[in-house]
């Protein structure tokens, strides 16, 4: 078989993928940049509107907040998520009993529905009826309004996001842990370090990669924050959980606006890969 003819079988192989990609990732791709220099609501016939897309954007102070309230999940959730996910593999890391039951269940949350697990914290955020608030009357303690509290949504739906993905990082951080080798830690406790010392001086600095990609797909999940604040609370109270993506599906779906709703989300684009970036950088540097 002569280089021509393998090039065409690689193409004929290929193309199932290529037609996928084209269909539904470059054509998406290329129609929302050509929307942003645009004005349409489906209905009419687009009208060219130059840079007035991104003129409002500036001057929008609803996207503003929703880019707030995105990062302020981000806050909570990122850190939480990795301590948690990291507190977990080292458990699971040790010989317990039941292990692969709790390796499993950890895990199960992340196979579940967003929609789902989303509904089952709403209710068991319920003010009147949850089970959580329930539990605090009985040990004397008030009820607490999770989600219709403007200080208290964004934490509620960060706790409740943790939960539903921490097995994933859960999983990942084991695999890390299991790779580092016994001998350096015998080496550290005959040399008379403590725990602490060994987890500090070993463990991170073996499970950085991991760390780093665990850093960075917890970011960009964060970052598409949608279902929780939708079916949760609309984005409501006040819009203190109206989050950037639940603000460009409202843009699109709501009003309508496809220009500028292609705005945002190209805006929005940019500014996560320059997240992701900066947080390779620093976490690269620090290994």
């Amino acid at each position: 078989m002569d280089s021509k003819q393998e090039n065409r079988t690689g193409w004929l192989l290929a193309s199932p993928y290529v037609v996928y990609f084209l269909l539904f990732s470059g054509f998406p791709i290329v129609f929302s940049l050509f929307l942003v220099f645009h004005r349409w609501d489906i209905i009419s016939p687009m009208k060219f509107i130059g840079l007035v897309n991104f003129e409002y954007l500036i001057h929008d102070p609803l996207f503003w907040k929703s880019l707030w309230n995105t990062l302020r999940f981000l806050f909570i959730h990122i850190p939480l998520q990795v301590v948690v996910a990291l507190i977990l593999a080292e458990v699971l890391n040790r010989k317990i009993r039941g292990l692969m039951f709790f390796r499993a269940a950890f895990f199960l949350p992340v196979v579940i529905s967003g929609v789902v697990v989303t509904i089952l914290w709403k209710q068991l955020y319920s003010t009147e009826t949850g089970l959580i608030n329930l539990f605090l009357s009985d040990i004397g303690l008030p009820k607490m309004p999770w989600l219709t509290n403007v200080t208290l949504a964004m934490p509620s739906i960060a706790i409740m996001a943790t939960w539903k993905n921490v097995g994933l990082y859960t999983v990942l951080f084991l695999a890390g842990l299991q790779g580092i080798p016994k001998y350096l830690y015998e080496a550290a406790e005959m040399d008379g370090a403590s725990k602490v010392q060994q987890f500090f001086y070993i463990t991170v600095p073996a499970i950085n990669p991991v760390l780093l990609m665990v850093v960075i797909l917890s970011t960009i999940n964060g970052f598409n924050l949608f279902i929780e604040p939708y079916v949760m609370t609309g984005g409501s109270p006040l819009n203190s959980t109206l989050s950037v993506v639940l603000y460009i599906y409202k843009q699109a779906f709501s009003f309508y606006k496809m220009g500028y709703a292609a705005t945002l989300g190209f805006v929005f684009a940019l500014m996560i890969f320059s997240v992701v970036l900066v947080q390779r950088r620093v976490l690269e540097r620090e290994d």
